[in-house]
Formats: structure tokens, sequence, C-alpha cells
């Protein structure tokens, strides 16, 4: 009986296409090259993100602004004028605010607020060495009295008295330091500029503007 030759054939892949070696290769150097694509990809990403979280970090948090002061409420308690001396004496009381809006404290050293007409000093209040925390405002509670004792004749106090309305200006300088991150120190001057307009019929504060 003669014998059966059985022929082996190779088994066709299932989408009936054989990838060879040198494909094979060339699709594993692909893979690797998207990898890096992506991971390259993924720390220029990163490197963006942080310039721009310093960026702002740097335009806000960093970035130190000049404190403010300025004048509160004014109580008048008594307010006198004589126009045909001319003469006024004044006490009242009110605070004086020094306004931080940065990131970290103020601390400022003593001062003297002045009170003036027509540039002329009729009264001064001490300011204490303080501080003023961060993004808040320190508040100092002052008496003030003001009179024409070191004024020397003024032909516009009487007509100015017999208006009915006295205009003082205030004005003080704090000389201090804007602390940040316990490592950056900032010398900032603290200025206020104030004109108080008085009713004196009413003994009352007509005006107060602040710049």
């Amino acid at each position: 009986m003669a014998e059966k030759t059985h022929q082996a054939y190779p088994v066709a892949p299932a989408n009936g296409y054989a990838r060879s070696d040198g494909e094979s290769l060339v699709s594993e150097d692909e893979l690797k090259r998207r990898k890096r694509i992506k991971l390259f990809t993924y720390i220029g990403i990163f490197i963006v993100f942080q310039i721009i979280v310093m960026t702002v970090f740097g335009l806000t948090v960093m970035k130190v602004k000049t404190p403010k002061a300025r004048l509160g409420e004014i109580n008048v308690q008594t307010l006198n004028s004589v126009p045909a001396t001319p003469s006024f004496d004044a006490k009242f009381t009110t605070q004086i605010r020094i306004k931080n809006t940065n990131w970290g404290p103020y601390k400022f050293d003593a001062g003297t607020a002045t009170f003036q007409y027509q540039g002329v000093p009729l009264g001064q209040v001490a300011i204490p060495k303080s501080k003023a925390g961060m993004r808040s405002t320190k508040k100092i509670n002052v008496d003030v009295s003001a009179n024409t004792n070191a004024l020397p004749s003024s032909s516009t106090l009487g007509s100015e008295l017999n208006s009915g309305v006295l205009t003082l200006t205030s004005q003080v300088q704090l000389k201090g330091k804007v602390e940040l991150m316990l490592i950056m120190k900032k010398n900032k001057y603290a200025a206020m500029d104030c004109t108080i307009e008085f009713d004196l019929s009413s003994k009352t504060v007509k005006n107060l503007h602040c710049k």
C-alpha cells in the first residue's frame, strides 16, 4: 500500500497578512517615538503652566504696593470762632488709618500728623510705631487740638470765619517697610493729605477729602 505523503503548509494570519521582522521593528520604533513626543508635550505644558503661575504670583502676591494713610470719621467736641479777632479754637477726635493691601505686614516708624491752616501748623498728634497686618487697616485713635495761637495775622481768616466755613488740612508721612514671605523687605512711605471743612454754625464736619 502506497504511503501517503502529508505536506505542511504555514498557517496564515487571521487578517490574511503576514508581518515581517522589519515591519515589526518599524512599529516598535514608531511607538517609542510617539511616547517621546507625548513626554516632551507633557514637559512643555508643565513648563508653560509654571511660567503662568510664577507670572501671576509675581504680579499679585509679590508686587509691593504703597500703603495709604487716611483720616477716619471726625467727631467735633468744641469749635469756637471769633471773626473779629480773628481766631478759632477746635478740638475733635478722629482716626488715622493706615491701609495695607499687600500680602505681607507693613511695619512703620513713629511719626507726626500735622493739622494746618493755609500751610501753617496749628496742631499736631503723635503716631506711635506700629504695624498694619497683611491686607488690613491699622486704626489709631487720636485727640486733636488746633487753635490760632501760632497763626500770624491773616486777612483771609476773618472773611473765612464770616462765611461760616473753616478749612483745615492734615498731612502725615510714615516711613516703613513691607515684608513679603519673610525674606523680602521693601521701603515704603504711607502719606496722607486731607482737607477738612468745618461748618461753624452746626459745629460739624461739612466735608472731608483725602488723597
